[in-house]
């Protein structure tokens, strides 16, 4: 009875591990010794035990790893998608809902074997190694289930932004594939900026993108512009493969810098194949190389998808003009007659709508083909289309007195202006209490330093006109004429006193200028101004 439980016992764990039943069969009929039988079941038990070990050691690993597509990287396509810079367009000037319907409801799905089969034969022509697994297969499903409208507006976007991508890559001699990186980095949106300050289709970080000569100031960010940025980017990649010779490492390595790359290296004892280095990665670029995958099969293989591009509102045919002074934006819309939002969606890299060239630093432009003849021929006029509104250069080179002589005796609002003798004992807080204003604004009205004043000095002071009458006739006080206090265009007359000039005069004025006097009293020497001399001034 005893040997009978034995064998059973035997054939149960033979059954457990997977056994064929050929092999159950031969076990059972194979003339073994009990001692032999008790050999077998203790090693069986053995091994299994050890698995069991085994497996309870890579809990916590199996725990730290997610096959599912992360949630953030969702979240990112989302929020990229709703800040999609032709958004601003009525999605019925370039697709229907009929469309979007047809879009979200053809969907396909494909087994294992053929995804497969897809992809090898896009390895034939790719110097970048391509894997399949449940991670690869989740942003694959991802792409062509979940979020099919947004991977139609990045084919849409492709047809674009593709050449640009492919020529800098075939001038360096890299991979064409990289190009499939700017989707997964920013959904091809050269305005992507990231929470960690990545910027621009490539999501260089400022640092990086200094390193890589692309300029970054207030009115440009390069990372923006789509030539140069690549051009940078397939620099960059140039180098990083310089470094670790597999395109698989170059790639986590532009997601998560060298220096997590180099440490997954060390921490797997120096291996180099982005699988066997896959756990010791940050989470987040785990799933970057397997979404490159997937992007790259998505984009060879949609129309078995049934996705098909949504394109952009951009001009079939382009030109790059070259601008050597300052110019706005709007200055160039109104001219010219060009909607604005197309001028900033061809030209991202600049932040502030305008474009700071000088003739040391001429800068480009790029519009569409139809609008460069126009430009070109009525350059000047839009250069010079409300340049001082745009462009206003009158602080460039400053001098203060000049502004006090100019603005210092202007009326403030509701206020009369009153003319003050200086009498023996008087200092500035005590006439400042009297009149009550404030002592910093008579120091300002009559240009006063260090509260040095002296007797017999007059001082202009401003009042409230509510008690402007209450210093009418008053000894030492004077209530300006109404005349000097006419609005803006009209002319007061103005009588010459000893020690003044044509100069001196026009101070007292906003704005006026010892010329204007001239004009304005047709004045043909001011060597014969002399004092009495009554001259007509036009409040500016």
């Amino acid at each position: 009875m005893n040997i009978i439980l034995r064998i059973i016992f035997t054939v149960l764990v033979f059954t457990s591990i997977g056994l064929s039943a050929q092999q159950e069969n031969q076990a059972l009929t194979d003339s073994l010794s009990l001692q032999k039988v008790d050999s077998i079941a203790i090693q069986i038990n053995d091994s299994i035990v050890s698995r069991v070990d085994t497996l309870a050691n890579l809990k916590t690993i199996v725990n730290d790893i997610d096959d599912d597509v992360d949630s953030s990287f969702i979240n990112n396509i989302d929020e990229l998608h709703k800040k999609w810079y032709f958004s601003c367009i009525d999605s019925v000037d370039y697709l229907d809902a009929e469309m979007i319907s047809k879009i979200r409801k053809d969907r396909i799905n494909f087994p294992d074997s053929v995804i497969i089969s897809q992809m090898d034969s896009l390895q034939y022509n790719s110097a970048v190694q391509l894997s399949y697994n449940k991670i690869v297969k989740s942003y694959i499903n991802l792409y062509t289930q979940r979020r099919r409208e947004q991977v139609c507006n990045m084919l849409g976007l492709a047809e674009y932004y593709f050449p640009i991508f492919e020529e800098e890559l075939d001038k360096q001699g890299l991979p064409l594939e990289l190009k499939y990186l700017p989707v997964i980095e920013s959904a091809l949106n050269p305005l992507a900026f990231s929470r960690a300050g990545a910027c621009g289709l490539w999501q260089f970080m400022y640092g990086t993108g200094k390193d890589y000569k692309l300029k970054i100031d207030s009115y440009i960010d390069e990372r923006r512009d789509p030539v140069k940025s690549t051009q940078a980017a397939v620099r960059y990649l140039k180098d990083l493969y310089k470094v670790y010779g597999d395109w698989m490492l170059v790639i986590a390595a532009y997601n998560c810098g060298p220096g997590n790359v180099n440490k997954a290296i060390r921490r797997t004892g120096g291996k180099r194949n982005y699988w066997d280095i896959y756990f010791r990665l940050p989470r987040e670029t785990r799933g970057y190389v397997p979404t490159f995958i997937a992007a790259m099969y998505v984009f060879n293989y949609s129309d078995a998808y049934n996705l098909s591009p949504i394109r952009p509102d951009f001009p079939p045919m382009c030109d790059t003009i070259m601008v050597n002074s300052k110019v706005h934006f709007e200055q160039i819309a109104k001219v010219v007659n060009m909607p604005i939002p197309q001028l900033r969606e061809l030209n991202p890299q600049y932040r502030r709508n305008i474009v700071p060239a000088r003739p040391s630093r001429p800068l480009a432009i790029k519009m569409p083909y139809n609008f460069v003849g126009d430009f070109v021929e009525m350059q000047d006029s839009v250069l010079a289309y409300n340049r001082s509104k745009y462009f206003d250069n009158k602080d460039r080179i400053v001098d203060p007195r000049a502004r006090y002589n100019n603005y210092a005796h202007a009326a403030p609002k509701n206020r009369t202006k009153i003319y003050y003798k200086v009498r023996k004992g008087d200092v500035v807080g005590k006439i400042a209490q009297k009149f009550r204003v404030r002592n910093s604004d008579l120091r300002y009205w009559n240009n006063i330093k260090r509260n040095r004043i002296r007797i017999g000095q007059k001082l202009v002071l401003y009042i409230p006109n509510s008690r402007a009458k209450k210093y009418t006739n008053k000894k030492g006080i004077k209530v300006a004429p109404a005349t000097e206090q006419l609005a803006k265009g009209d002319f007061i007359y103005y009588k010459v006193r000893r020690g003044e000039n044509l100069w001196t005069i026009a101070r007292k004025y906003p704005g006026v200028s010892n010329n204007d006097i001239i004009r304005w009293n047709n004045i043909r020497n001011a060597k014969l101004v002399k004092p009495g001399t009554k001259l007509k001034i036009k409040i500016l």
